[in-house]
């Protein structure tokens, strides 16, 4: 069961994942000592599963953001997934859903003529619903 501080120590580190111990501590008004045991606790209990870093993907080149809809055409959605496995560049998450769709699939792409291939090819397994990024706020 998580106590306030644990709480406020996962929110720290969802602001910042390479905060240090001691920076920590200070902000949960702990040692830095007391914070790291507190985290390797949250670590070995599996609440916290990793840490990440935010790229900025249009200077990586991928300032084409989609989500997609995505409708199978069978029960059998292996050769969708199949599919998705040779784009792994493209693909950020794909996630399977109640509600509207089967899946939902975020993308990025490099340029509009890419998206335009992907999903092209991807009409042979699946029909689909496209929404792209116009902004984030």
């Amino acid at each position: 069961m998580l106590d306030a501080t644990d709480k406020r120590i996962l929110e720290e580190l969802s602001k910042n994942g390479r905060i240090t111990m001691k920076e920590l501590g200070a902000k949960v008004h702990l040692t830095g000592q007391a914070a790291s045991t507190r985290v390797l606790k949250l670590e070995e209990e599996g609440i916290i599963e990793g840490y990440t870093i935010k790229i900025n993907d249009r200077k990586t080149g991928y300032p084409v953001h989609a989500y997609i809809n995505i409708y199978t055409k069978s029960l059998h959605h292996d050769p969708y997934l199949t599919f998705l496995d040779k784009f792994p560049h493209y693909v950020i998450h794909n996630y399977k859903i109640s509600g509207e769709g089967c899946y939902l699939l975020e993308c990025k792409f490099p340029s509009h003529d890419e998206l335009d291939d992907f999903i092209t090819q991807l009409t042979e397994y699946v029909n689909y619903k496209l929404s792209i990024v116009i902004n984030k706020r």
